[in-house]
């Protein structure tokens, strides 16, 4: 004897309903188009990652170019980037210029020029005050037109030379021009400073 599936789970020997609970006996077509199909799962890669082209100089990451951006190397040509290095060491000259004196200012004494070698940091140009507790790198004692805390020269990280003028009394001047108050003028071999009565400082390298 036929029997036809039940939604229920019944046997029918209906072929319209089921004999034993009267649901509907479903087409065994609709059956196929409405039961659903499991998904399957995903394909899995196998493929590796893409590595990265790195300098192998300093391991930045290639970027479009034949030059590493971070370091300079030279991926033509397999050579890294020539590095310059600053060797320059700075000197100060100090002597006097009775030239650049006035009228009014004393005769420059008599003293042997004096060179001091820069090292990287500030030095401050000035004359010593016991009572202010103020010690001048670049003491300058014997010009009493200079201010106590007077300029200060910077040698920076780079070896580039700055000066600047920290509010003195009587101004100080580059090759001739007065320089503007608190504002970083850089140095050059052979630049000139001026302050005070007759103070000449001389900017050399060797």
């Amino acid at each position: 004897m036929t029997t036809f599936p039940c939604p229920q789970g019944h046997q029918s020997i209906d072929a319209d309903y089921c004999s034993q609970c009267g649901s509907k006996i479903l087409d065994p077509a609709d059956l196929a188009v409405n039961t659903p199909v499991a998904p399957q799962p995903a394909a899995i890669s196998t493929a590796k990652p893409q590595a990265l082209d790195l300098c192998p100089v300093c391991a930045t990451p290639r970027t479009p170019g034949n030059f590493c951006e971070a370091c300079g190397y030279n991926f033509l040509t397999g050579t890294a980037a020539e590095i310059v290095v600053d060797t320059k060491n700075w000197q100060i000259e100090i002597s006097t210029n009775s030239q650049v004196a006035t009228p009014e200012s004393p005769t420059p004494p008599l003293r042997p020029i004096q060179l001091i070698e820069l090292a990287v940091g500030s030095y401050l140009i000035g004359r010593t005050s016991q009572a202010r507790a103020i010690h001048p790198q670049i003491s300058l004692d014997f010009d009493d037109a200079i201010s106590h805390r007077h300029a200060l020269i910077e040698l920076r990280a780079d070896r580039s030379l700055v000066l600047r003028d920290i509010g003195s009394a009587n101004g100080t001047y580059l090759n001739g021009h007065e320089i503007p108050l608190t504002r970083d003028v850089p140095l050059q071999t052979g630049d000139i400073v001026t302050i005070g009565h007759w103070t000449k400082l001389t900017i050399i390298t060797k």
